[in-house]
This record gives C-alpha cells, sequence and structure tokens, in this order.
C-alpha cells in the first residue's frame, strides 16, 4: 500500500520526504528519494533528539544504511525522516 508521506515521481517510482541533514545539524531543505537512493544514504529516524539550532544531541543515532538498521555517529547521518509516522502505510490507520 502506498505509504503516507510518499509521492510518484515521472518514472512512476514512489518516493518519500528526508530533511537534509549536514554536520550534524538537521536543516530545513526537504529532498525526495526513491527507496534505491535512500539505500546508498545514513537516514535517521525522525524522533531522534535535537538541541535548538537543530544540531543532533546523541553520539550514537538509530539510523538505516545500506537497509540495515544501525546505529552511527551524528556527523555520518545524511538525511532524516520527515515523520516518525513516515514508515506507516495508510492501511494501517
Amino acid at each position: 500500500s502506498l505509504a503516507t508521506f510518499a509521492r510518484t515521481n515521472s518514472y512512476g517510482f514512489l518516493e518519500t520526504p528526508y530533511r537534509k541533514v549536514i554536520d550534524g545539524v538537521v536543516t530545513d531543505e526537504v529532498e525526495y528519494l526513491s527507496a534505491i537512493e535512500e539505500g546508498r544514504y545514513v537516514v535517521a529516524q525522525a524522533n531522534i533528539t535535537l538541541d535548538s539550532e537543530g544540531r543532533i544531541i546523541e553520539e550514537q543515532v538509530a539510523c538505516r544504511h545500506k537497509g540495515d538498521a544501525t546505529f552511527m555517529r551524528a556527523a555520518d547521518i545524511q538525511y532524516m525522516d520527515v515523520s516518525p509516522q513516515q514508515i506507516i502505510s495508510v492501511a494501517a490507520s
């Protein structure tokens, strides 16, 4: 089923939004990535702890990398989910 935040790109592939992370700081820049593209990056969950400037506080961050759940340093995070509900499908509601 179609994930809550997904859209279809011009080639018919599903894409979901992610917030860009630069040097451990979560930006307001949102990029849409396909599942294939997501596998190339280190993606943190949306419920990680941030300070008032958007900097990741935790030293080790729960994330996905190459399809596996793991922990990595905050400086290694490249994207963050836009919402904790991002991976939940419409059918689950």
